[in-house]
């Protein structure tokens, strides 16, 4: 390999959910079409969501694991699997030297983000959600550069964070500001997500709300409903028993399509969700996983809701009276749905991955000053 392509590499490093990598893919989009090389550190989990990136990313699977599953014997090999996996992926950077490292979070970002620490390599980390994930909260102070995707983020005493946005893959810049058709007395589409594993909650309340809603706005309605493989089934069969016209499955590949498409979106808050609905600018109903750690979907939602753009409902008060009683309230009010479109946009940043690429180059270029 020639020295110049030697020095033109930027290794990321993201975990095992779309909320890591779809941030990774938008950036991976944007330094490709700057000219750099670029290698993503993933496990077999991460390497799922990889069919959207483009071909010319090397993907590399690592060996990592979490404390959070497994038995006793599982976790007490924990530390000795992601030190090998350090000690691999240190290998690998010396015969291929990195220009900088970024990590996304997730424990597959460990070995990427421990070994460029190890060579002293400039590094990064970009945290998606309004408070730190145990991984990034641990590179917090072992990296050069802080970078949030949602301001303000929570973060430890003495780190700086530089707020460049939460990065949206090309597929959603594509469909940023698309024109929104306000509901109305014709078709109209729905689109159910759950994040990148879809939510059981979700599929509890959201079929029999919309089933309650009007006959006379139920007959215009299309629904997209994302639902784990062991819900799909029974949401599928609830939706039909009660007419209404529903494409359920546990992926949907054309997301931002979808999202264009929609009058209302009934969504977790996750980052990349919300980053996805900001720059699309469709209404939305958010649901924020309550058990996420620090309650950070609750922060992420914060921005949309306080411009006017969603609806925030807690789980402890979701039930199937309150979400048909909001969805009716956007579908019920064109000019309030077309204010939520616009108050969606207002905070939207569409160039987040241009400016966490021109991040990454300035890192860059610091490995000729160390």
């Amino acid at each position: 390999m020639a020295e110049a392509d030697r020095q033109n590499l930027i290794v990321m490093a993201a975990g095992g959910t779309g909320g890591h990598m779809f941030p990774a893919q938008a950036l991976a989009e944007a330094l490709l079409a700057r000219g750099w090389r670029v290698k993503l550190s993933t496990d077999a989990r991460g390497a799922r969501y990889t069919g959207g990136f483009p071909e010319g990313v090397e993907i590399e699977e690592v060996a990592s694991a979490t404390f959070a599953r497994g038995g006793p014997l599982a976790k007490a090999a924990v530390p000795f699997r992601i030190g090998s996996g350090v000690l691999s992926a240190a290998a690998r950077m010396r015969r291929d030297r990195p220009a900088a490292v970024v990590g996304f979070g997730g424990y597959p970002s460990i070995p990427a983000l421990g070994a460029a620490w190890m060579l002293g390599l400039p590094r990064m980390i970009h945290e998606q959600n309004g408070i730190l994930g145990r991984v990034n909260e641990l590179f917090s102070k072992r990296v050069d550069v802080v970078a949030c995707g949602t301001w303000p983020t929570k973060l430890p005493e003495g780190v700086e964070g530089v707020p460049v946005g939460n990065p949206v893959r090309a597929a959603v810049r594509e469909r940023a500001g698309a024109g929104y058709i306000v509901p109305g007395d014709y078709p109209m589409s729905i689109l159910v997500i759950g994040g990148s594993q879809g939510a059981r909650i979700l599929s509890d309340v959201v079929p029999p709300a919309i089933a309650a809603l009007p006959m006379d706005m139920l007959r215009h309605l299309r629904v997209s409903h994302q639902a784990r493989d062991e819900d799909g089934a029974r949401v599928a069969e609830f939706y039909a028993q009660n007419g209404i016209d529903a494409d359920v499955q546990p992926f949907f590949p054309d997301i931002p399509a979808r999202m264009s498409e929609a009058q209302l979106v009934i969504s977790r808050s996750g980052a990349s969700s919300v980053a996805d609905l900001s720059v699309i600018g469709r209404p939305a109903i958010l649901v924020p996983f309550a058990a996420a750690a620090g309650d950070h979907q609750t922060a992420n939602a914060r921005q949309l809701t306080e411009a006017g753009a969603a609806i925030r409902m807690p789980e402890s008060k979701l039930t199937v009276e309150a979400m048909a009683e909001a969805i009716r309230a956007v579908l019920d009010d064109p000019d309030g749905a077309l204010q939520m479109h616009r108050a969606a946009l207002s905070v939207a940043r569409p160039d987040a991955a241009e400016d966490l690429a021109a991040l990454v180059e300035d890192l860059a270029e610091r490995k000729e000053t160390r």
